[in-house]
């Protein structure tokens, strides 16, 4: 190796002993208002070592988010964090969803969930604290499509919640 080259070398080498691997905190959520049907339509993916984790920490060390090992009640834990962490107002009011079921792909999992007998939106407040208990820098995307308007936003731990008003 020549000496300009090997000094080039040695001048950044130090550089790359500093970077490590940072592992990003995201998780994305798809809000649909099917109006024909009446209903709010949710899949929201989850990386799904990560909600393992927490899912083992907060409830039972022994959980397992795989098809063939799961308990009976993985959907239960499941369906209690979730309604604990996503918050969805139509209209001013509380909306109960229901946890319809989930699918792996590859390193995600999608919850798919759903909101019935919704008639009319007219404001949308949306919060989703899901895995923010976990991690400090965990960001939750938020995809909205309703009367065929496209919205997005970012929540973060500092910022938790999106209102949409439609009219």
């Amino acid at each position: 190796m020549k000496p300009s080259k090997l000094f080039i070398f040695l001048l950044v080498l130090p550089l790359f002993a500093f970077n490590s691997w940072h592992k990003y905190y995201i998780s994305v959520t798809e809000i649909n208002y099917v109006q024909e049907k009446q209903s709010v339509q949710i899949i929201t993916r989850i990386f799904i070592d990560d909600f393992e984790n927490l899912l083992r920490e907060r409830y039972d060390d022994s959980i397992t988010l795989d098809e063939e090992n799961e308990s009976a009640t993985t959907n239960m834990y499941i369906t209690r964090y979730l309604s604990d962490k996503l918050k969805i107002k139509i209209n001013g009011n509380a909306s109960v969803f229901k946890f319809i079921g989930k699918k792996y792909d590859l390193d995600v999992m999608k919850c798919y969930i759903e909101i019935e007998n919704v008639e009319d939106i007219k404001s949308m407040e949306i919060s989703n604290k899901v895995l923010f208990d976990m991690f400090d820098d965990q960001q939750n995307i938020i995809k909205t499509k309703i009367y065929s308007k496209q919205k997005s936003f970012v929540l973060t731990a500092h910022d938790t919640k999106g209102v949409l008003n439609f009219n």
